[in-house]
């Protein structure tokens, strides 16, 4: 590699590094009133960033991957998605062995399967680094194909580091849905521990608070979890650049939307086809259609719809706290828990918090987002925009609500 690509990639990965901080402002007392019950379980960013960055720096300096025939990368792709399959079925089958309750020595039993594990991780430290290469280069074309680089690079570089993300402590006003602020803590608290977390936070601070897991941090590169779906792999790394993306820009962060999606459908489509979902039929039209003459089945009762449960109680909830009903609003979100509960929709907590969090991605109408004014004009914007890069570079230089409805509205 060149003394100039090595230069260009450590310009880019700093600048960005730098560029890529919180996009919320945190109300200092209340941020530390909380922090005192965090500080002791809270992530340690700095030390993972510093690793990452090692690591992408070493990965950038081999090329390893740059070597590799295009069915050679794809094979390390399946390879390593299978490896963390099996992984997490020796996982699961280990975690059984210790909760058996006829089984009197559960490490003797698992002497074994602990072996496996051993030889499956190491296999997983060395394939790991290769496979993060391969899905990068992949995202990084299909980017370049949409127009989205500079002299065909992607800025900043889809860079992205497969790592158990930190839970987060989300906490929203009580009086309003609305994100205060959030702390990234350590993952694997137990169930126990994170509503004794929230019950601390909640009364010292009268707030509405709620740990809930992440996928994803935009972080430089990008910390996503581990997982066996390509599909699932591909649209948090394509999610996270694009929020890189933004933060690069006067946007930042904070329209929520979802164009990541054409750069999904495109990385799986050219390179690993056999893992699209199956085209639906068509369905016939009237015409088509062959006339029966038996009788009419009996209507079924109407499908439980949850992200049009979600959306009425976002709305109500609004409502009530709105006319200064605030046990009233929390009261009727823990009904309407109980309801989603009943229906197989097991949320632990339905509060004010959740719907801070899970209410910010707009991208469909509905659901959690209720009556979101924004993202329906981000969706509109995006159906009048030509190309998903015309849509980016037009939104990416927005910082007001009212400059995004002028676009919307000059068409």
């Amino acid at each position: 590699m060149s003394i100039g690509r090595v230069t260009g990639f450590l310009f880019w990965l700093f600048a960005a590094t730098a560029l890529l901080g919180r996009s919320n402002t945190i109300p200092g007392d209340q941020f530390e009133l909380a922090r005192a019950y965090t500080r002791s379980i809270e992530f340690n960013y700095v030390s993972w960033e510093l690793d990452a960055l090692w690591s992408k720096l070493s990965q950038w300096a081999l090329g390893t991957s740059a070597y590799l025939p295009d069915e050679a990368r794809k094979q390390t792709t399946i390879d390593y998605l299978a490896l963390v399959g099996q992984i997490q079925q020796a996982q699961g089958r280990l975690y059984e062995i210790y909760a058996d309750p006829y089984i009197a020595d559960p490490k003797t039993a698992s002497a074994d399967l602990r072996l496996e594990l051993k030889r499956l991780n190491t296999r997983r430290t060395e394939l790991e680094p290769l496979a993060e290469s391969v899905l990068q280069g992949q995202i990084s074309v299909v980017v370049a194909d949409l127009s989205l680089t500079i002299e065909g690079q992607p800025i900043p570089p889809v860079l992205y580091r497969i790592t158990p993300p930190p839970d987060s402590l989300v906490v929203s006003r009580r009086d309003i849905i609305q994100h205060v602020f959030d702390i990234s803590i350590q993952p694997g608290l137990t169930v126990d521990q994170q509503a004794e977390l929230e019950k601390e936070v909640d009364q010292s601070l009268d707030v509405s608070s709620l740990v809930v897991g992440i996928g994803g941090v935009g972080l430089y590169p990008t910390m996503v979890m581990e997982s066996t779906d390509l599909n699932w792999l591909a649209n948090t790394v394509s999610h996270e650049w694009v929020h890189n993306f933004l933060t690069l820009r006067p946007l930042g962060v904070n329209y929520e939307s979802a164009p990541e999606l054409r750069i999904i459908n495109e990385v799986i489509a050219r390179y690993y086809p056999e893992l699209l979902p199956p085209t639906p039929p068509p369905t016939p039209t009237p015409d088509e259609k062959t006339p029966t003459l038996e009788p009419a089945p009996t209507p079924e009762p109407p499908t439980f719809d949850f992200n049009r449960e979600m959306h009425e109680t976002r709305v109500t909830a609004d409502q009530l706290l709105a006319e200064g009903k605030i046990d009233e609003a929390e009261a009727y979100m823990e009904a309407r828990r109980r309801f989603l509960w009943d229906n197989g929709y097991h949320i632990r907590k339905l509060n004010q918090a959740f719907f801070a969090f899970y209410g910010a991605y707009a991208d469909v109408p509905g659901g959690a987002a209720g009556e979101d004014p924004v993202g329906a004009a981000v969706r509109a914007l995006r159906t009048q925009s030509t190309t998903l890069a015309n849509f980016l570079n037009r939104i990416s230089w927005m910082t007001t609500y009212q400059q995004l409805v002028e676009a919307v509205n000059s068409k």
